[in-house]
């Protein structure tokens, strides 16, 4: 990727998370471990699936999916993010700038749409169970990957070439630890009508619609809940939910606060605070609350770790 015509800046400059140097080193340790919690989470539960034929099942085809993608996810962006806190200018170039923006769409996207394939499994699950086998074959489930990664490679293709077509003068200090959308566009010189046109399409697509069938999944699933006899049951079918609807409220909650609020220098420095949830938290959380709030993980990785002693 190239700047784009009449663009004068060939690099730009992270601000990081905080100018504050008493709290430099302490972040940079706070969010290395996140970083190592993020990466052998994510890892584990990704090994674990793939080696145990009894987590071949939709709902664990999700989860691998979701790993794969918190796993890459989260390296776009965290190298850079810790050395913003060991370097007095940590610097990007242009290319580097814009990719970094086109791959955090990308995995940004994609989760959304990958956590909406999942309630709608939980949903399928617990309202139509003698329909399960149908309704998630191995046909639908790939479909609906498949067409999660292509809403997200289109989202991030548009937000991107968007993006290259601004031209880029003298400022080139972007108030963010990463390359998001809106400190970027904040420093361009030409206008950015288009941008924030697209922006909140892709944005509105991308966050009310999962949200919305979320919800409507959720509805149905509660409704059904609700009509189960046994307090055993509706505790197991709650427990079956609970953890998705945890990293669906952070996930999408901190999304809906930074991207469908007025740009403004307040609401700029309070939503970099908000994207360290979507961006650091929500995946070193992922790996733990689907599994060691799991019996069938908890099985597989017993298993897993009697045969590696074999």
């Amino acid at each position: 990727m190239s700047p784009g015509n009449g663009s004068f800046v060939t690099e730009f400059i992270l601000v990081g998370l905080t100018q504050q140097p008493d709290l430099q080193l302490p972040l940079f340790f706070l969010f290395l471990a996140m970083c190592m919690l993020t990466m052998l989470g994510n890892l584990g539960l990704i090994t674990l699936i793939g080696l145990n034929s009894h987590l071949h099942t939709p709902m664990y085809f999700f989860l691998f999916n979701l790993s794969f993608t918190d796993l890459c996810y989260s390296s776009v962006f965290t190298p850079k993010m810790l050395m913003n806190f060991l370097t007095k200018k940590n610097i990007i170039s242009y290319q580097g700038c814009m990719t970094q923006l086109f791959f955090f769409c990308f995995f940004a996207i994609t989760e959304c749409y990958i956590l909406t394939s999942m309630a709608y499994d939980r949903y399928v699950a617990i309202c139509n169970p003698l329909l399960y086998n149908i309704a998630m074959s191995p046909k639908v489930c790939s479909i609906l990957i498949f067409g999660s990664y292509l809403m997200s490679f289109s989202g991030a293709m548009a937000h991107t070439v968007c993006m290259l077509r601004l031209t880029f003068c003298d400022a080139n200090t972007i108030n963010h630890y990463f390359c998001d959308i809106l400190p970027v566009l904040q420093l361009s010189c030409t206008s950015t009508y288009v941008n924030e046109l697209v922006m909140f399409i892709i944005v509105s697509i991308s966050i009310s619609v999962p949200c919305l069938t979320i919800f409507t999944s959720y509805g149905f699933i509660l409704s059904n809940i609700l009509h189960i006899n046994s307090t055993e049951g509706r505790s197991k079918a709650f427990s079956t939910c609970s953890s998705h609807i945890i990293v669906v409220s952070l996930f999408f909650g901190s999304g809906f606060f930074v991207y469908l609020k007025p740009p403004n220098a307040e609401s700029m420095a309070k939503g970099k605070i908000s994207s360290v949830f979507y961006t650091n938290v929500v995946p070193m959380m992922n790996p733990l609350i689907y599994s060691l709030r799991n019996k069938d993980v908890k099985f597989a990785l017993r298993k897993t770790l009697s045969r590696g002693k074999c």
